[in-house]
């Protein structure tokens, strides 16, 4: 009997989402304009009666984990191993350009321009596009990609799935989040397929937008830059080398593609960066980033907790929200599989706290530059992005520098491998979850990355309303998820706890074991 249930949980994963995958494709090219329709009706619902509940989520969950951080828990090392499997550098380079992907290259120049020119409206009776704007709209930015987000990535979730997989053996499944309050009674369970479907086809939504919306902006970009027409063919082209790609990386695994990919994607933003602040508008940039931080970290609370505006909300902080809660499962799975050996402390000061500053000091130097060229000639930003949309920014904010010409395909290249990294990385934690193995096999990885950029290439032939819908419904698929995630403010302060316990009964069966030795 036993067997047999296991059988039915490791078919039912992959039926469940191949299934909702293949669904879901069927309907956009049978009508494409109802499916749209019927996922912004529901994520029109699920934001105003969600909304206020991430809200308070993210906030709780960032409170949790660094107050287990700055108490004697924080000294437990998670799974098995003494010392870190993987070195510090490449672990910081892994979590980076695989948490913040392509969006940290678009988003960065994007968000704080949209701020600066229509301020949020918590601030009110700020007048757009003035100097009074600049800091306000670069702290809104800090907050969406900022302590919160990040610490709901890979904090108490990873601590949870690093305790059930190390000290209670079960598989490094998203159903292993419920582990300390349900032991291995969802190991093979039906409960336990549907969670894990629901995570995948979530980071599933959230990973193949983004490589689909890449192709796009690829697509205008070399239009604008080298003159090729931008048409759904040559979109196809982009996507079809940029899938190529992660497929290859994926298929020779985290010890060789990942990490290559990583650290070349960390030493190219890190060279970039340093251009950006030798060329670009220095004194301003860390001006507004030390006067933003401030005002962040001040306004947290408020800023994190604000109600006032439901509407501007929706598509904004709780888009934002339900993203990040959507992709928590998967992302915190990948953490997990490359965080062993670490302290508690070391991964949420890590996670929750130092990568949100330089993802925040990197919004200062993209986002800031394009504000302080719009404050010194209006409309050489603003026009191009009302004219074309996001990936307009970068270009008008790269075009106003001293060697353009060589900065706007650096940056189209990192941003592609910012990309490239998060499929890579997602197709690995998929056939993770699919597979129930640690080490899923090279075909497995392979399959999913494959499948991950069909679905994109279909819906980039179906039109951009099919990778609207279906980044829109990766907020419907945060719901069962959030449930999911808010168990682990339960759960994470027991796991903790749990560990701390397994640890004194190890410290307490060596030393006897030390004292016979010596005697």
């Amino acid at each position: 009997m036993h067997s047999t249930t296991h059988k039915v949980g490791d078919k039912l994963v992959p039926a469940l989402t191949i299934g909702f995958i293949s669904l879901f494709l069927l309907s956009s090219l049978i009508d494409l304009s109802l499916v749209t329709r019927v996922i912004q009706s529901m994520f029109s619902s699920v934001t105003s009666h969600f909304g206020y509940a991430w809200q308070w989520l993210m906030v709780i969950n960032f409170a949790v984990a660094v107050l287990i951080a700055v108490t004697r828990y924080g000294k437990i090392r998670m799974g098995k191993q003494a010392k870190p499997t993987i070195g510090t550098f490449r672990w910081l380079a892994m979590i980076m350009c695989t948490l913040l992907a392509g969006g940290g290259v678009f988003w960065s120049a994007a968000e704080p321009i949209y701020h600066f020119i229509t301020p949020p409206p918590s601030f009110d009776g700020l007048v757009g596009s003035s100097v009074e704007a600049v800091t306000p709209a670069l702290s809104q930015s800090f907050l969406h990609w900022g302590f919160l987000a990040w610490a709901v990535l890979g904090t108490l979730a990873t601590i949870v799935l690093m305790y059930a997989h190390h000290q209670g053996g079960v598989k490094l499944r998203p159903r292993a989040l419920l582990y300390p309050l349900m032991g291995d009674r969802l190991e093979n369970h039906w409960l336990g397929s549907v969670i894990d479907a629901c995570s995948i086809i979530a980071v599933a939504a959230g990973t193949i937008g983004p490589i689909g919306f890449l192709a796009s902006q690829l697509g205008y970009s070399l239009e604008s830059v080298m003159g090729i027409e931008n048409t759904v063919t040559s979109q196809l082209g982009i996507l079809a080398v940029v899938v190529a790609v992660y497929s290859v990386s994926a298929f020779t695994g985290m010890d060789k593609g990942l990490q290559w990919l990583s650290r070349l994607n960390v030493v190219g933003a890190f060279a970039l960066l340093l251009v950006m602040l030798v060329f670009g508008p220095t004194q301003f940039i860390f001006e507004h980033f030390g006067s933003a931080f401030a005002m962040y970290v001040e306004q947290l609370p408020a800023m994190s907790l604000n109600t006032d505006a439901p509407a501007w909300n929706s598509w904004w902080t709780w888009f934002f929200w339900g993203w990040f809660i959507g992709f928590a499962p998967m992302m915190a799975i990948f953490i997990a599989r490359i965080s062993e050996g670490r302290s508690i402390r070391e991964l949420i000061l890590t996670v929750a706290i130092g990568a949100p500053i330089v993802t925040n000091f990197w919004f200062t130097v993209l986002g800031g530059t394009g504000i302080f060229f719009e404050l010194q000639s209006p409309g050489s930003i603003s026009g191009p992005l009302n004219d074309a949309g996001l990936p307009a920014v970068l270009l008008a904010s790269l075009s106003q520098l001293p060697f353009s010409s060589l900065l706007v395909p650096a940056f189209l290249v990192l941003t592609t491998t910012f990309v490239v990294t998060t499929g890579d990385s997602m197709a690995y934690s998929i056939s993770m979850v699919v597979s129930g193995d640690n080490e899923p096999s090279k075909f497995q990885r392979l399959f999913w990355a494959i499948v991950m950029g069909c679905v994109a290439a279909v819906l980039l032939v179906a039109g951009d309303g099919g990778l609207n819908a279906l980044q829109s419904f990766i907020v419907i698929t945060a719901v069962p998820v959030s449930l999911l995630i808010a168990v682990t403010l339960i759960t994470g302060p027991i796991a903790v706890m749990r560990m701390q316990l397994h640890e004194k009964e190890k410290a307490q069966i060596w030393q006897p074991e030390c004292a016979s030795s010596t005697i």
